[in-house]
Order: structure tokens, then C-alpha cells, then sequence
């Protein structure tokens, strides 16, 4: 009663190598789906920080065009106000070169108020 139906060694062998033949293939196919998924993720990332790294590198050439401008403008303007009081000072020493007593009396009373200012 106890029927077992015996397959020949070669049958089971052929069987074992399609198998295996068979996991082979799909762990390979697996193997190459994974790969082809992380190289296109590493070029994402790569890609991705290629653009932040040029935005970063433009961000920082306009801060320095945008310092350098600045630099300049400003240069220009302690130029200017350089000349004015140098003008300015001219025209004092001019001034009183003209009319010493009265820059005198100017310079006493200038003096006399500001120390009554500041005594307060």
C-alpha cells in the first residue's frame, strides 16, 4: 500500500541543476536591478549636489561683486568727505588768517558756552 514512486537519480539531478539555474538567474536579475537602482540614486545625489555647490559658488560671487561695489562706493565717498573738510579747514585757516580778532572772540565764546553745556 505504501507506493513510492521512486524517480530515477538522473531526473532528480536535472531537476536540482534547473533549480539552481533558475535561482541563479533571478538572483542575478535581482542583483543587476539593485545595482542599476543605487547607480541611479548615487547619480541624483551627485547631480543634486553638483547644483547646490554651483548656486553655493554663484551666492558667493555676488557677495563679492556685491562687497567689491560697496568697497568702491565707499572708498569714493571718504574721498569726498576727506576733500570737503579739507576745504573746510582751508577756508577756516583763510578765515582767520583774514580776521584774527574776531576768530578769537569766536573761539572764547564758542568755549565759554560749551563749557556752560557740558557743566550741566
Amino acid at each position: 500500500m505504501n507506493k513510492q514512486v521512486q524517480t530515477p537519480a538522473p531526473l532528480v539531478g536535472q531537476r536540482i541543476d534547473q533549480n539552481a539555474e533558475r535561482v541563479k538567474q533571478a538572483t542575478s536579475h535581482v542583483v543587476t536591478n539593485t545595482k542599476d537602482a543605487v547607480e541611479r540614486a548615487a547619480d541624483n545625489v551627485e547631480s543634486g549636489l553638483h547644483h547646490a555647490t554651483d548656486k553655493a559658488a554663484d551666492a558667493a560671487h555676488r557677495v563679492t561683486d556685491k562687497a567689491a561695489e560697496l568697497g568702491g562706493r565707499s572708498r569714493e565717498v571718504y574721498d569726498e568727505t576727506v576733500d570737503r573738510a579739507d576745504a573746510w579747514l582751508e577756508q577756516a585757516r583763510g578765515y582767520v588768517r583774514e580776521k584774527p580778532v574776531q576768530s578769537v572772540a569766536i573761539a572764547l565764546g564758542v568755549g565759554w558756552l560749551l563749557g556752560r553745556i557740558l557743566r550741566r
